[in-house]
């Protein structure tokens, strides 16, 4: 194969679309959590159903996503990653201004399903593409703008939220993804996955299965990424319950938590990519963000009687310390070939996001083994999370400069 090369308007439109769409993404992912009890006030649900409806609507998206990501990752890798980057962002914005209208749980249920499905392939076919187009040297700078504009998405759904009706948060969101499709004009497909269309196995995401080495590389590119939505999806997504606990001095809200939490990713995603740049490496990086982290999740156990705003800075602080999304992303993206890369980068991340699920029913389990003590539950899934993590990074190989150009054999 020829080296890959893009023109600087081709490349400059690949990294704004991509950064937009997966702020969008970001923005209706957050969004349902942040407008989640009121929204279902409205549909006329109160007490328990609030919590137990929220649930299910939330792995009913997360069900999508999971679907989502498999069949986006392999039409990424059959038909280009143009077709996921553009078809994903339309569902997903659809999906958004359909929620805006539904009246009732079933139908809240239906297209939440759907958002799932649309939010599943973006940040994926993004990422693949611009790694595609960007010189091996650099490509750490456009991963980096593209998560760091996204994640900014969950800082904007909150304040969106606080000023508009949960109906017109919705709408907002879809019509900025409709209003991105606008910008497709001048993005370029990757000349990497033009030039690989005759290779085999192409967008077979069931032939890692088949060969054990690439499967347990792509496991150990799953391992690494499970702090990250252990800190989001339980501590964050349950710091009211956490702060009574810890007897912080005031009533947390979920939602600033949440848009604490993210703006202190941007940072370390900011952070993470160029310090990988600085030191042209993967795996140092992500050592470091893990030991941060620790230090970052013992400080939210142990700490008490904090004031409400010292918790939410260490929220802040907490999100910063597992905001090394942009090196996993990128991380996944190194390791395989063109034939397989959109199907391996689309599905990793759904895959984390859906380790959500067993992670809070093993801290549920805990907590019922541990008398009802979230403290105890936490730490244990903590340390569970952060052991499988480094386990993982240790068998991993680093992938700073590596030459995409290839196609994976199996």
């Amino acid at each position: 194969m020829q080296p890959n090369k893009a023109s600087n308007t081709a490349l400059s439109a690949a990294i704004l679309v991509a950064s937009l769409g997966y702020f969008v993404d970001i923005y209706d992912l957050l969004l349902f959590s942040i407008v989640r009890i009121p929204s279902l006030k409205s549909l006329g649900l109160s007490g328990t159903q609030l919590t137990d409806t929220g649930i299910m609507l939330l792995n009913t998206q997360m069900i999508g996503m999971l679907i989502g990501g498999i069949l986006w990752g392999m039409l990424g890798d059959k038909k280009g990653r143009l077709s996921v980057l553009f078809g994903s962002i339309f569902l997903y914005s659809m999906a958004n201004i359909a929620n805006g209208l539904v009246h009732s749980v079933n139908a809240y249920a239906f297209w939440r399903f759907i958002a799932g499905l649309g939010l599943a392939g973006e940040l994926g076919a993004g990422i693949t593409l611009v790694a595609e187009l960007m010189p091996k040297e650099k490509r750490g700078y456009a991963t980096t703008i593209v998560a760091s504009v996204g994640v900014s998405g969950a800082v904007v759904a909150y304040f969106i939220a606080q000023l508009f009706d949960w109906r017109t948060s919705f709408f907002i969101g879809g019509g900025l993804g409709l209003l991105l499709l606008l910008l497709r004009v001048g993005v370029a497909e990757s000349g990497m996955f033009s030039e690989s269309k005759e290779a085999s196995n192409r967008g077979d995401f069931f032939a890692l299965f088949r060969n054990k080495i690439q499967f347990v590389k792509y496991v150990r590119c799953i391992m690494i990424g499970i702090p990250l939505w252990f800190v989001v999806g339980v501590l964050i997504t349950l710091s009211p319950e956490f702060g009574k606990v810890l007897r912080v001095q005031g009533e947390v809200s979920a939602g600033a938590a949440v848009a604490w939490c993210y703006g202190g990713i941007v940072i370390g995603d900011i952070a993470g990519g160029l310090i990988s740049q600085w030191l042209k490496s993967r795996i140092k990086v992500v050592y470091l963000f893990l030991a941060m982290a620790t230090l970052g999740i013992t400080a939210y156990f142990t700490l008490y009687d904090l004031s409400l705003q010292h918790f939410y800075w260490l929220c802040g602080g907490i999100g910063l310390t597992v905001g090394y999304w942009v090196i996993f992303m990128t991380i996944a993206t190194e390791q395989f070939g063109t034939n397989i890369r959109a199907t391996v980068t689309t599905t990793v991340p759904n895959f984390v996001r859906g380790a959500v699920v067993p992670l809070t029913l093993l801290f549920q389990l805990l907590k019922g083994a541990f008398g009802g003590n979230i403290i105890h539950s936490g730490i244990t899934v903590a340390i569970i999370s952060l052991a499988i993590a480094f386990y993982a990074l240790s068998r991993m190989k680093e992938t700073f400069s590596k030459d995409l150009d290839y196609v994976e054999e199996f």
